[in-house]
């Protein structure tokens, strides 16, 4: 048996997420029932990096599966797109060690989040940037980016589904780049919780608009409470950019 990394990206828009789901159609079933097919019939587990909701995109997501099949490289990637819909690209297929894992091994991540500021409605990014028509103080926001960088309990930056008990992870990166209407975030970190990205964007936002100053940012980090926090930004917006090893 062989160890394949597996480097894949997908439009997330008409995805239940990434993750296996009853009755639901999920990126890692489609990538799953391929794999069956080209081994015959035997079913093929594959591991990701990590999941994704519904409606979030994926440039960069990493998975690693197991097969006895002696294909080169390159072809991998030919045979899983002749298999795969054109809404999942499989940019890179390469042999790893036995013990690779997708996930255990990942060192960080990074996520990027497009926001189009206007109050136009434009049906041609509805699905990959969110819409934002109010006006913002890119200067504020990145004065309060500035204080969520570092190593912090961001128990108030996470949904109330989040599973694990340690909360406690480092941002390396917060950016903020203007293009016109169009805004990205980019964060970088060793680790996000539960709609931790979706919910920094949606506090760093109101935060343009006045509603909290760059300093508001350590009482909520302190504070653990999700409630201080701003709403949690759509899940279209986002997308899982790189996973570093």
């Amino acid at each position: 048996m062989q160890r394949y990394k597996c480097t894949i990206s997908y439009d997330g828009t008409m995805f239940s997420g990434y993750q296996v789901q009853p009755n639901n159609r999920t990126v890692q079933s489609e990538i799953e029932a391929a794999l069956e097919k080209l081994h015959k019939g035997n079913p093929v587990r594959i591991t990701s990096s990590g999941r994704t909701d519904a409606g979030v995109h994926a440039r960069g997501q990493v998975i690693h599966f197991d097969s006895p099949l002696q294909i080169p490289e390159d072809r991998w990637v030919k045979a899983l797109h002749s298999l795969l819909s054109d809404e999942i690209a499989v940019r890179k297929v390469e042999k790893a060690a036995p013990d690779f894992h997708a996930r255990f091994d990942a060192k960080g991540k990074e996520y990027r989040y497009y926001v189009r500021m206007s109050d136009a409605r434009d049906p041609f990014t509805r699905h990959y940037q969110y819409q934002y028509g109010y006006g913002l103080d890119i200067d504020q926001m990145k004065a309060a980016a500035a204080q969520l960088i570092g190593t912090h309990d961001f128990t108030s930056f996470c949904s109330a589904k989040t599973e694990v008990d340690d909360r406690v992870r480092t941002i390396h990166l917060i950016d903020i780049e203007q293009d016109g209407e169009r805004l990205m975030f980019r964060f970088a970190g060793n680790g996000f919780l539960y709609n931790m990205v979706r919910i920094l964007v949606g506090t760093l936002l109101e935060a343009g608009r006045g509603m909290h100053q760059p300093e508001d940012m350590k009482r909520i980090l302190f504070g653990k409470d999700r409630s201080l926090a701003g709403k949690t930004a759509p899940a279209h917006g986002l997308y899982l950019w790189e996973v570093y090893y």
